[in-house]
């Protein structure tokens, strides 16, 4: 279905994107007020906090709930600055709208379920605060546009989408894995829905949040959501991934804002897509030589050749066919493949004479 939306009103210049910045999680007023007080004199002009702070495992600072939202609403009377948290329940909407919460948004572990995506959306029906929904946790483009629809078919019309990156069981250089091509195609299928980056929770550590701003801006995206707390070494969650709000001016300051418009624009984003496939390509590989050494492993046990050619033509043989009916040239795919196979029994001769 297509969205019916109404246009937000995202304050940005030829220098500085727009930007929602402030806390992970909102611990102690003193802390809110001060963090707010310093974004604010750097003319940030929405402040956020986590109110509500369910963390993965029982026992860590799981928020203030409630008791949070007044410094919250003294934020905005003393510093001007619009306000915004995440919502996870009808109760937590119903709050929100209490204490005139300015912009609402939905965590990846909600957006990934329906159930409570429905209630949300009940929860929400009419409401005119803008509504940003991260993307699900899983790489499932699908279910973030479903979760999106709810919103819009109960009458939520100032949407927004903001992408977090996707979670991966193995260890990588980020949190959670970029897998840019995903808000892409979100982009081109709802061109009108505002998209900003979350590089926070991205890359996980404060080093890699520049790098990460600059990429959406390359990209196109219409904006980012930042961490940035006043002593960030000392924050009650998620310590490593914010930055102070000096830190976080310098890094919006040297952010090289891209014309849309521009000719080049278009090709400059499909290298950026290929950086991202290429990226998926090697990690790929890296899965497929662990899973090559667990078998060298498993052949010098049981005192097996490292060279099977049956399994080898085979393997050869069936990829150069599928790589042809995916309009590719079949020797092509053979010769990566072939390649392939040369490290892999690289690899496994390695095990076999250690």
């Amino acid at each position: 279905m297509e969205l019916e939306l109404e246009p937000l009103k995202l304050p940005s210049d030829n220098e500085r994107p727009f930007v929602i910045a402030g806390p992970c999680s909102a611990e102690t007023e003193e802390q809110v007020m001060t963090t707010a007080r310093q974004l604010a004199s750097k003319g940030c002009h929405n402040f956020r906090a986590g109110v509500w702070k369910p963390r993965t495992k029982p026992g860590g600072f799981e928020g203030n709930g409630e008791k949070a939202l007044p410094w919250m609403k003294r934020v905005k009377e003393e510093t001007g600055m619009k306000v915004a948290t995440e919502v996870a329940t009808p109760e937590h909407v119903e709050l929100a709208m209490k204490y005139d919460i300015d912009i609402m948004w939905i965590g990846a572990r909600t957006s990934a379920n329906p159930f409570a995506m429905q209630a949300l959306a009940d929860a929400m029906r009419g409401i005119e605060v803008p509504v940003f929904v991260k993307n699900p946790v899983n790489p499932d483009l699908e279910l973030w546009i479903g979760a999106l629809e709810r919103l819009n078919q109960a009458g939520v019309k100032k949407l927004g989408a903001i992408h977090r990156g996707f979670s991966s069981y193995d260890k990588k250089m980020y949190r959670n894995l970029p897998m840019w091509q995903i808000p892409i195609e979100l982009r081109r299928r709802i061109p009108q829905l505002p998209l900003i980056s979350d590089p926070s929770h991205i890359g996980g550590r404060r080093e890699l949040i520049a790098p990460l701003c600059q990429q959406a801006m390359d990209l196109g995206f219409d904006g980012l959501i930042v961490e940035s707390h006043c002593s960030p070494d000392d924050a009650w969650s998620d310590a490593k991934q914010q930055v102070t709000p000096d830190v976080l001016d310098f890094i919006l300051s040297l952010l090289v804002i891209r014309d849309e418009k521009a000719t080049t624009e278009g090709i400059h984003e499909l290298r950026k897509q290929i950086d991202e496939i290429d990226n998926q390509l090697v990690e790929l590989l890296a899965k497929r030589m662990r899973v090559c050494r667990e078998i060298g492993t498993y052949k010098r046990e049981h005192n097996m050749t490292v060279l099977q050619p049956t399994r080898y033509n085979e393997i050869i043989d069936k990829r150069g066919a599928q790589g042809a009916l995916c309009s590719m040239d079949s020797e092509f795919v053979k010769s990566v493949f072939e390649a392939v196979h040369q490290e892999s029994v690289r690899q496994q001769m390695e095990i076999i004479n250690r």
